[in-house]
């Protein structure tokens, strides 16, 4: 998993890359996602565009990152998913709880 981390503003834009699985690209979320947090950046914008494959316990992690960034009064929102990982989370029911978007721009206005 590689991970690139960019400010637009007060946002914090982490480009991901690779697989988000068991053992494979989890602890890299989440260290990127803390490391943010602890910056004072609690404005966070996943970009999912280069995640080839997500399972489970990815999706789980996505989940455990949301709230621990809603406990830290912030906001994680989703941009560019694959339709991998649109069809994984519209069949949890996921697209419900999360903000997706398929525009950086409209991503960014959303905050």
């Amino acid at each position: 998993m590689k991970i690139a981390s960019r400010k637009v503003g007060d946002v914090t834009i982490l480009d991901l890359e690779g697989k988000i699985l068991i053992g494979d690209g989890c602890q890299e979320m989440r260290d990127s996602i803390c490391a943010a947090l602890d910056s004072g950046n609690n404005k966070i914008l996943l970009n999912l565009a280069g995640v080839s494959y997500m399972d489970s316990t990815g999706l789980g992690e996505v989940i455990r990152n949301f709230k621990t960034v809603i406990d830290k009064g912030g906001k994680l929102k989703l941009l560019n998913l694959t339709s991998r990982i649109r069809d994984l989370m519209s069949m949890t029911k996921l697209l419900t709880v999360f903000e997706v978007f398929d525009s950086e721009q409209e991503a960014l206005k959303s905050f």
